[in-house]
């Protein structure tokens, strides 16, 4: 199996960016407009691109002040039973260090490598969100 990882320092408490992960507000400031997602373990957060044509169901597997896990249950079939791991740990500076975990991936070609490019432009994003810069989200 293959992950693919990101980490990020955010120049924001670790408060702002748990919520920019968990809630519906959150997740349509930085990722994509079209979402349906409540912070409760075992729910189902959906989302919506390119105007229904792909759509992605995550179950909500763990949410804690650290830990936010999600397991795709529906939609492209690369990615059914991956799973993505947002790890979050506040500093000292009053920053957060984001460490993000794409995981379960069958193989490394495919939607893999361009997935992996796109997450990339979604940390900075999500970066930008929770530091008040208001980038609107990258799927429109």
């Amino acid at each position: 199996m293959f992950s693919l990882k990101h980490e990020i320092n955010i120049g924001s408490d670790k408060d702002t960016v748990f919520k920019a992960l968990v809630t519906r507000e959150g997740l349509k400031g930085w990722w994509t407009e079209d979402v349906e997602a409540k912070p409760e373990v075992g729910s189902h957060a959906v989302f919506g691109f390119f105007d229904r044509e792909t759509v992605f169901t995550m179950n909500i597997d763990k949410i804690s002040s650290t830990c936010i896990e999600w397991t795709c249950i529906d939609g492209p079939e690369e990615w059914i039973d991956t799973k993505q791991i947002f790890e979050l740990e506040e500093l000292e500076s009053g920053t957060t260090k984001l460490r993000f975990t794409h995981s379960n991936w069958k193989e490394d070609n495919g939607a893999y490598p361009s997935c992996n490019t796109t997450w990339g432009h979604l940390m900075v994003n999500l970066k930008e969100y929770c530091e008040g810069l208001e980038p609107g989200p990258y799927f429109k």
